[in-house]
């Protein structure tokens, strides 16, 4: 579905990231589910993240784009968002997404821009308009992330270091 470029992160993103070991490009891309869809993330900062998106492959019954499609490039961005404001302690879990489908798009590719509305030390929410190649919007979405702490055992288990059982996370 086209090639992936390289995402442009903040420089301070990009070091804290190495510092730990991780590869920012791979941690704060669209995921399978995204990849599967085109979806192709362009910029990617706490204050914006812009990703592309065909149409084609991606549309209901009528030949328009799927709905579930613009909610997966909303969610994808907002997530990203919050991942990056909360910074490597933090992961970012989405708790609610709204959509509201503007028009329709048969063709071509669309642009998603996310933008926090909120960030703050549990929760980001951030607002994803979704735009077709004239520029006209497609779709707005808020995605609010609730914020947790990073699991340090890596394996989705936080260990109790007092009894050494373990929940899930």
């Amino acid at each position: 579905m086209g090639e992936q470029r390289q995402v442009k992160f903040p420089q301070k993103t990009i070091d804290e990231y190495a510092a730990l070991g991780v590869d920012v490009v791979a941690l704060f891309s669209a995921g399978h589910l995204g990849t599967r869809m085109g979806v192709d993330v362009v910029e990617a900062s706490a204050d914006r993240v812009v990703a592309t998106m065909p149409v084609e492959g991606n549309t209901q019954p009528y030949g328009l784009l799927h709905g579930g499609a613009s909610a997966v490039l909303a969610e994808t961005l907002g997530s990203v968002g919050a991942m990056l404001h909360g910074g490597s302690t933090k992961i970012a879990v989405g708790v609610d997404l709204n959509c509201t489908h503007h028009r329709g798009v048969s063709s071509g590719l669309v642009t998603g821009v996310a933008t926090p509305l909120h960030r703050g030390r549990s929760t980001a929410t951030y607002e994803i308009v979704i735009t077709d190649e004239a520029d006209k919007r497609v779709c707005t979405a808020r995605l609010t992330c609730l914020l947790r702490d990073a699991n340090p055992t890596g394996n989705g288990t936080s260990a109790d270091k007092s009894n050494g059982t373990s929940t899930a996370a």
